[in-house]
């Protein structure tokens, strides 16, 4: 039997909601509503120095003035360590992570130490283009552990965006061993994602574009942890003028609601939407949804 639909929004609380962050938002709904599926918010605050508890309000409050209201209680991932933990250990249990000691210019040593090795015939070419080169996988020998890495195998992984077709990506080569939990404690990204969307009961995935590099990761914890993969679609970005992705890190402004409605026509034809009559957001988004899946050609 086929798990019913649920779709999810997952903003970062480091500032609030902008023309880009409200792009994502407005499609993971849409979709979430033309599969007829439930649609959840869960605030990614794993990384809890850089995240502000009244900034995700106000990031609640922004989307109820567009007219995008969870089905449940939003989840915090700042709440959820013991579940990260348990995540872990059961990767540990199977041999799937190691402990790191390395730091970023211990990294950086390796890697060009490998460099050098391929210059002079010594090692293949692909061990110098890893990221993480591999130097604590047989063992810490008597230094301190800093970070928890997963054990990434050979091979290409390969998923399918439903808007961009079929990708793959040589995880090994490309990225390494990657981090589950940091050297200052806490939890990675590709770990708690994983764990949350498995434990909401996520089946479709509809996020920005500068994401889709990190699915390959997730479908690899997503295999070894046992837990569903859901389907991706990545939309495009709002670029700022500049041409770079529109971010809270490159000075985006907050969304301007004083005209919600406003605010969700521009959304709309970022994803392809045409422009419609709508007196209120409400009004909007159940038009929206009747164009969603035409614009995906679906």
């Amino acid at each position: 039997m086929s798990r019913a639909v649920c779709g999810r929004f997952a903003p970062s609380p480091t500032g609030p909601l902008h023309a880009g962050s409200l792009v994502a938002a407005v499609a993971s709904w849409l979709d979430a509503r033309a599969h007829g599926g439930r649609w959840l918010v869960r605030i990614e605050d794993v990384d809890t120095p850089r995240c502000d508890a009244s900034v995700a309000r106000a990031i609640l409050q922004q989307l109820h003035q567009c007219g995008l209201v969870s089905d449940d209680v939003e989840l915090w991932q700042s709440q959820r360590g013991d579940v990260y933990q348990a995540a872990l250990d059961s990767l540990r249990a199977a041999g799937r992570v190691f402990d790191c000691a390395c730091s970023r210019s211990d990294i950086a040593a390796a890697r060009r130490a490998l460099g050098d090795a391929v210059d002079q015939g010594q090692v293949p070419q692909r061990f110098a283009e890893l990221v993480y080169p591999g130097t604590c996988r047989s063992g810490l020998h008597g230094r301190p552990a800093r970070a928890v890495r997963f054990r990434v195998d050979a091979g290409v992984v390969r998923w399918h965006d439903r808007r961009a077709g079929a990708q793959r990506q040589d995880v090994a080569r490309e990225v390494g061993d990657f981090v589950l939990k940091r050297a200052d404690g806490l939890w990675a990204y590709q770990l708690a994602v994983v764990v949350d969307d498995a434990a909401q009961g996520i089946t479709h995935v509809v996020r920005g574009q500068d994401l889709a590099d990190n699915t390959a990761r997730q479908v690899l914890l997503q295999r070894a942890l046992g837990l569903p993969t859901p389907l991706y679609l990545h939309t495009p970005l709002v670029l700022a003028a500049d041409g770079h992705k529109l971010s809270k890190q490159n000075g985006a402004r907050p969304l301007d609601l004083s005209n919600p409605v406003a605010a969700l026509q521009a959304a709309g034809q970022v994803l392809g939407l045409p422009s419609l009559a709508a007196g209120s957001a409400q009004d909007w988004l159940l038009q929206a949804v009747g164009h969603w899946s035409a614009s995906l050609g679906q």
